[in-house]
């Protein structure tokens, strides 16, 4: 196998390992701050009278990376960093240009998402405080017609405003 061979595959698996660091889970901060608060739900079939006492929008404000900007990136970088220097020199320019690649590719993939998602609103958390005295937290994908303050009964999930 040729060294420029060996570069190149070397090149390619630094990049894939940058892109298994990258994270592809979604955070939702809430208007209070917090990211992706625990959700509190009352066991199944029990029956449950309370108040609500929140209603945030929950926003998608970061996608994450799906890798492709990441390995694009990093094989156009090797493919340059090869074409410079001879040697010991061209293998370092190999692998360089292939890591700077790959952090070139996953910001213009982050831009490109951001652009396109910022501020999409995907949901709403209402909070209800129960007779009990606890909190229940429901991610739901529309208020109806709940708003803060209402009476409300809620059964596995399902919340209804109580006239």
């Amino acid at each position: 196998m040729s060294s420029i061979r060996v570069t190149f595959i070397a090149a390619i698996a630094a990049a894939m390992g940058l892109a298994g660091c990258q994270s592809t889970t979604p955070l939702y901060p809430n208007q209070s701050g917090s990211v992706n608060a625990p959700v509190s739900r009352a066991p199944d079939n029990v029956l449950e009278y309370g108040y609500v006492t929140n209603i945030e929008t929950l926003q998608n404000t970061h996608r994450g990376s799906s890798g492709a900007g990441i390995l694009l990136g990093a094989v156009v970088g090797g493919l340059l960093g090869n074409q410079v220097g001879g040697g010991s020199g061209r293998t370092a320019a190999t692998i360089a240009g292939a890591v700077g690649g790959a952090v070139a590719g996953n910001t213009v993939e982050g831009r490109m998402d951001n652009g396109s998602q910022q501020g999409q609103v995907y949901g709403y958390r209402i909070t209800i405080r129960v007779d009990s005295g606890q909190n229940r937290v429901y991610d739901v994908s529309s208020t109806g017609d709940l708003r803060t303050n209402d009476r409300v009964q809620v059964r596995n999930g399902q919340i209804a405003r109580i006239n």
